[in-house]
């Protein structure tokens, strides 16, 4: 899972046919599918939210709050058949990393806390070409765990990425292995701002009884007991340069999670112009003050007119007040988690113009006021 949050989608298991630039948006073209809400379909298997609540279980902890803050019923837990949406597996994942203080979710063998994949991410970032990035992303990974090796390969016209196993991961090994991929893969479909089709994917365990949700999770051909847990892709994919920047890394780092939890479909170029402009201060303001953006004043900046804006976002999952919303939740709840700062501070920082209106907002995102939220997490073991 990428930095602050995790992340990977997948995409359509075939060969391209057509060159592969025939595949690939323009530069200024969209990339990522919409952004998870509510509303998205239910395709995640509950058996990954069982081991999100089994790494809270070895640490003595409740995942009480993270599965109220994804709106999942404790007792679905027990419904082997049941699924949730991607926006519901990005807001369990969100709030058990923050409350772990563990991106892997407790699969490997020690935790890695906080900014560890985006530490992974920029070490990866500044590579000329996809195959550069994802070679130093695997060899990097081994520095921050052992349990797993990854190995970037090409033979012929296909690359594979595939995952050796040095320990038992137990209960949780299946959901490492199809995160650890889904991660990567997602990644390298932002870096290179376009789709990369798997040709297949395999896994080195059995069957799981949700084995249909695969073909929504990887959209290709899935093989299980195979010798080796690995995706495999078109190798011209290596060699497309990377079109990001440490600004972009940036930014995609404040929501990374829906490049695990989504498809890689088109350029969610908008909503993240849209963020951007939402977190980034105006010539003149403080560095850690939020401008307060009207619908007219981004639509100028977009240069397109405040009625396209609406309609673009809702094309893309989104809506301005729900991205104000979240832009605000982030930069509040990095504050609370990361400074002492007095609650009225918090709230001018967040955007709010009073303390009354951020807790009251605070409360509605988390369940929580902002100072029953940092006191929790003041005392969550580390």
């Amino acid at each position: 899972m990428v930095a602050n949050r995790a992340t990977a989608g997948t995409l359509c298991g075939v060969t391209p046919p057509a060159p592969l630039h025939a595949h690939l948006p323009s530069p200024s073209a969209a990339t990522a599918g919409p952004a998870a809400t509510p509303a998205t379909p239910a395709a995640t298997p509950i058996a990954f939210v069982r081991a999100i609540a089994l790494a809270y279980t070895q640490r003595g902890l409740s995942p009480a709050r993270a599965l109220a803050q994804a709106q999942i019923a404790p007792q679905l837990l027990q419904d082997d058949s049941a699924r949730i949406t991607a926006w519901q597996m990005e807001q369990i994942s969100d709030a058990a990393m923050q409350e772990l203080d563990d991106e892997a979710l407790g699969w490997f063998s020690r935790r890695l806390p906080w900014g560890s994949y985006g530490m992974l991410a920029r070490a990866s970032i500044s590579s000329p070409t996809l195959q550069v990035a994802l070679a130093r992303w695997c060899r990097h990974h081994g520095l921050l765990a052992d349990d797993i090796a990854l190995h970037l390969t090409t033979t012929g016209y296909t690359a594979t990425l595939a995952i050796t196993e040095a320990r038992d991961l137990g209960a949780l090994r299946e959901f490492c292995l199809v995160s650890v991929l889904r991660n990567a893969h997602g990644l390298a479909c932002w870096m290179v701002d376009s789709r990369i089709p798997l040709i297949a994917a395999e896994f080195a365990f059995a069957a799981p009884p949700h084995a249909d949700a695969y073909a929504v999770l990887f959209r290709s051909p899935a093989t299980f007991n195979a010798p080796r847990t690995a995706l495999h892709f078109d190798a011209r994919y290596l060699h497309l340069p990377l079109r990001r920047d440490e600004q972009a890394l940036r930014q995609m780092l404040q929501h990374a999670l829906p490049l695990t939890v989504l498809h890689y479909r088109r350029d969610r170029l908008l909503v993240q112009r849209v963020r951007q402009l939402l977190a980034v201060p105006l010539p003149g303001q403080p560095a850690h003050a939020l401008p307060q953006h009207s619908a007219e004043t981004l639509a100028a900046l977009l240069h397109v007119s405040p009625r396209t804006l609406h309609r673009q976002l809702k094309e893309e999952g989104a809506t301005l007040q729900g991205l104000k919303d979240e832009v605000r939740r982030t930069r509040a709840v990095e504050l609370l988690h990361r400074t002492q700062r007095p609650i009225k501070q918090v709230a001018e920082a967040a955007g709010f113009e009073n303390e009354k209106s951020f807790i009251r907002a605070f409360r509605g995102w988390t369940g929580q006021s902002p100072a029953e939220f940092r006191r929790d997490r003041e005392t969550i073991p580390r």
